[in-house]
């Protein structure tokens, strides 16, 4: 009778300490999928976690195929200094499926028929018509902000209300706007159309010209934005302009 006790509290004992570490590789999942690639010294730091606990969890979903361990970006890598950078770890299409989103074949199907259906670009309409929705919620909720900064910090927090996961940085000559999670990343992948018309809206929002850095749809960690200072575009289209005109004196 005792032993047949003993075993039922080592059962429960396991399962109470697997659903703990269930809550912490979900954890390590979501804090990838919101702040973009980490190595294991940053997740542990963030965490406060272990070395030894954070690469067992690491190892843990990485196995489930919901991370993967790349080569940092080489400006990454300059900046910790010299020696062997150490790896990122980053959320896979399967890892982005078990947050927020699954995604449904249904939405490619449609777009590969729209893409056979006619000789008009169909997909390109349906993309426009998706940005300038965009455009319009996002103008509405940048109304009133003054200043390109106050801007792209509403811009930003409209994203991350819509489950982007989106943040700004500021950087030499500009702002990287970085959007951690991508509810369409699947159908995108297949069709840049979508990543193009989102972009040409937030041009538009802002004002200003902004080039699409990286894509989370083509394979890398994060969409990046990145939106030059205007002072910087003034300069550089008035120095275009000068060039013009001296060409014609």
């Amino acid at each position: 009778m005792l032993l047949r006790l003993a075993k039922k509290g080592e059962l429960r004992n396991t399962i109470v300490v697997k659903k703990s570490e269930d809550k912490t590789r979900d954890l390590v999942a979501r804090t990838i999928l919101e702040n973009g690639p980490q190595s294991a010294l940053e997740l542990a730091e963030r965490l406060n976690l272990t070395p030894a606990g954070i690469r067992r969890h690491l190892d843990r979903l990485i196995e489930s195929g919901l991370l993967e361990a790349r080569e940092p970006h080489r400006a990454s890598s300059v900046a910790r200094g010299r020696g062997r950078p150490s790896k990122v770890f980053v959320i896979t299409d399967l890892g982005r499926e078990k947050f927020e989103h699954s995604y449904d074949d249904l939405a490619l199907s449609a777009l590969r028929f729209m893409e056979n259906l006619s000789e008009r670009d169909l997909v390109s309409e349906f993309a426009a018509s998706r940005a300038n929705d965009i455009e319009r919620r996002v103008a509405h909720a940048v109304k009133g902000a003054s200043s390109q900064p106050k801007k792209i910090a509403a811009l930003t927090e409209f994203l991350a209300n819509e489950g982007y996961a989106a943040e700004s940085k500021s950087s030499m000559g500009g702002t990287q706007l970085c959007q951690h999670h991508c509810p369409i990343a699947h159908v995108a992948s297949e069709f840049e159309q979508l990543c193009e018309a989102e972009t040409e809206a937030f041009s538009r929002v802002l004002g200003t010209h902004v080039q699409r850095l990286a894509t989370i749809a083509l394979g890398d960690g994060v969409c990046t934005t990145f939106i030059p200072n205007l002072s910087a575009t003034a300069i550089s289209t008035a120095s275009t302009t000068q060039t013009k005109k001296g060409a014609h004196a």
